[in-house]
């Protein structure tokens, strides 16, 4: 028996269209290597799409790949993440589930989260991710004690980045601990962090991370150059199949007491870049002029390329120097923000906690037919409720 574990395939992700092509492409290989290799069935661990309402061709190509998968006798489960949800908690894969293209394992009765049989008599469950994690206190209450005395071969899929495992440039992220999960399961199936990470602990089994499945973001193009995912039989022998789908080459231009002529010779003097994904950093302070100066569509166009992409951020003429922007995912930015700020704030509350959970509050959305009045006072309560204020005159 060999199963497939996919994650934060993040489908239609980019903004530039060749990228977002290959956001599609490397789900639809995704799904022929499963195919050939004869899995008994795919998890996927959050994130398919990058929002919660994909334009209509991301997700007829990503039906018709799902689709095959069913043709071919191969059970598809997955979670939701923090991507996959509306503000006001819809989600396509709803739509994908009712068509018998997947299943959502994460399913609770009484109270209890349930397993979900596949025909190899792997049980299966999970608690999907929220943003700001807010799913955390589902972990808190999580009867665990009946699920790890569950007899057989267990798998738990989660999307929540592991305090233990996560990388140092996403130490202010939120997270919690891997002891927050159950017990007891064989394999844990991992998602939202995008690192490719596998270990085994006591007491618990092997918990993993496949890493995006295409990379979704300039530094995952530079560090990962291509995504992939884990293939695994009933024993746990794991491999990770890479999905390349384009060479990627990184150049690094240093621009401290440079003109904008000098860079300009410098990129001029790239070569071998055909059909290539282009990743172009330029970090430093100019001697003279400014990054506007320097006519980057001309000599990129010169490079014949799938795609270029670069990276000036940190690119600064002399009278703007000092000025810093943070970079990276919303939700991992609006999370370094919050807890570089909580302590510039003197309250009672549980800081941390609140801010989070003011940020879900404020993101909702009217629901269909619902009257303004009706929402301010949903609004209203939910604000009130979080500040423990409901029994308040």
């Amino acid at each position: 028996m060999k199963f497939a574990h996919l994650a934060d395939c993040h489908v239609g992700g980019w903004r530039e269209d060749k990228l977002k092509e290959l956001s599609i492409k490397a789900f639809e290989e995704a799904v022929n290597i499963c195919i050939k290799e004869n899995t008994a069935f795919v998890l996927i661990s959050g994130d398919l799409f990058n929002t919660s309402l994909p334009n209509l061709d991301i997700i007829k190509r990503t039906a018709e790949a799902l689709d095959r998968l069913r043709q071919n006798d191969i059970s598809c489960y997955i979670i939701p993440g923090s991507h996959d949800f509306s503000p006001s908690g819809k989600t396509m894969l709803d739509v994908l589930e009712k068509a018998g293209l997947m299943e959502n394992v994460m399913k609770f009765n009484n109270n209890k989260l349930e397993f979900t049989l596949d025909k190899t008599n792997t049980k299966i469950t999970g608690i999907f991710g929220l943003r700001q994690g807010l799913d955390r206190k589902y972990y808190e209450n999580l009867d665990k004690e009946s699920l790890a005395k569950e007899q057989g071969f267990k798998i738990f899929m989660f999307h929540a980045t592991l305090d233990e495992f996560k990388p140092k440039d996403q130490e202010l992220v939120f997270g919690q601990s891997y002891q927050d999960l159950p017990k007891n399961f064989n394999y844990y199936a991992g998602g939202h962090t995008h690192i490719v990470f596998n270990e085994f602990k006591d007491g618990y089994g092997l918990i993993a991370y496949p890493g995006p499945l295409f990379p979704n973001s300039f530094k995952e193009l530079e560090e990962l150059k291509a995504g992939g995912f884990y293939i695994l039989d009933e024993k746990l022998n794991l491999r990770r199949e890479e999905i390349k789908l384009k060479d990627v080459e990184s150049f690094f231009i240093d621009s401290n007491n440079k003109t904008p002529e000098e860079i300009e010779k410098e990129l001029k003097n790239i070569k071998n870049t055909e059909d290539k994904i282009v990743l172009i950093r330029i970090e430093g302070v100019l001697k003279t002029g400014k990054p506007s100066e320097i006519d980057f569509k001309e000599i990129f166009d010169s490079y014949k390329a799938y795609i270029v992409l670069k990276n000036t951020n940190k690119l600064k003429s002399l009278e703007f120097e000092g000025y810093e922007t943070k970079h990276g995912d919303i939700e991992e930015v609006e999370s370094i923000i919050i807890k570089e700020n909580l302590s510039k704030i003197n309250t009672v509350f549980n800081q941390e906690e609140i801010a989070k959970q003011l940020m879900h509050s404020l993101n909702l959305e009217k629901d269909e037919g619902e009257r303004n009045i009706d929402f301010d006072m949903r609004l209203t309560r939910d604000i009130m409720n979080i500040f423990d204020l409901e029994n308040v005159d």
